[in-house]
């Protein structure tokens, strides 16, 4: 069976978005590396186009669409950092983008997105189907839906962000992602074991978004209540069923962390790494910190993102 995404699309995607999406740091800190018990590499997507890893699958995604689409114009639905991947992405494409957005996204990613000229539809993400809603929403309209991860050109996209974290260091032995719907691990894990067919990719939940976990356990995919967590970005109740295809194959392991973990983990990133960090873009160093990944040799991490209010922010490392 083919695979839905190969190296060689994530390798096109990154040639698609050379000189568009950022090529994001990596940074060490030897308190990390103490506190661990390896070293670990630092992947800051937090620093990347839209404050998060999402703008490299909605630029891909997007660039691929036919001129005739892109002048009827894009539509998306969204938790926060994908709305405003597909208005950017829109807007360097000369398009326009309708964005489906829960009521209760932090104001920040709001304005944001609204920032970027999208239109904004909001719903009740604890009583509406957003993906029915979003499908409706593009047919009536007749624009092209990019979904936030089931989608080959989003997932490929994503999986940039490790395909450079591995070129810029030398042999990772580990690679810890968040997982929400599953996109970034699912493009991340095909690069990893495709240029490193030894490494250990480990995905990271909230505890109480815990859908993929189970699903990896039952051997399909589980639907949970929809999560309350402060990591709002990873606040997916079941896993997608492309990236669980994948996921499937290529994670090895799931861990879990308590908000409590991810806001102590928001704390040693401002403190040390010098770097603001969302609650999901957190819960990666969140496992790490608090030793839920056992970890040795060459382990890296990539923050997700860091779209959050400095009210919030501040609300939140302030325990």
């Amino acid at each position: 069976m083919t695979a839905p995404v190969t190296i060689d699309d994530i390798r096109d995607a990154a040639a698609q978005l050379a000189g568009v999406a950022h090529r994001t740091p990596v940074v060490r800190s030897r308190t990390l590396d103490e506190l661990v018990g390896a070293e670990v590499f630092v992947k800051c997507e937090n620093l990347q186009r839209v404050g998060a890893f999402k703008f490299r699958g909605a630029y891909n995604a997007a660039s691929r669409l036919s001129p005739e689409q892109l002048a009827k114009g894009i539509a998306a639905y969204s938790s926060g950092n994908h709305a405003q991947a597909v208005a950017l992405a829109a807007r360097e494409l000369g398009s326009s983008a309708v964005i489906l957005i829960p009521e209760d996204t932090p104001q920040s990613k709001k304005d944001a997105t609204a920032g970027y000229g999208a239109e904004i539809v909001t719903y009740d993400r604890y009583t509406g189907d957003r993906v029915a809603i979003g499908e409706a929403l593009a047919a009536d309209r007749g624009l092209a839906l990019i979904p936030p991860y089931e989608h080959p050109h989003v997932i490929a996209g994503q999986g940039t962000a490790a395909l450079e974290l591995l070129e810029d260091t030398e042999s990772l032995d580990t690679l810890v992602v968040p997982v929400g719907g599953g996109g970034l691990i699912a493009g991340s894990s095909t690069a990893a074991k495709a240029v490193r067919p030894g490494i250990r990719v480990v995905g990271v939940e909230p505890a109480a978004g815990d859908d993929t976990k189970r699903s990896l356990e039952a051997g399909e995919r589980v639907s949970i209540p929809v999560p309350r967590t402060i990591a709002d970005g990873q606040a997916a109740s079941v896993p997608g069923e492309l990236t669980f295809s994948i996921n499937r194959r290529l994670v090895d392991d799931i861990a879990l962390v308590t908000d409590e973990q991810v806001r102590d983990a928001m704390r040693f990133a401002f403190e040390r790494l010098k770097l603001v960090i969302e609650p999901s873009g957190a819960t990666g160093l969140a496992a790490l910190l608090s030793g839920q990944i056992p970890a040795s040799g060459q382990v890296g991490v990539i923050i997700s993102g860091g779209n959050v209010s400095p009210e919030r922010f501040a609300e939140l490392i302030a325990g």
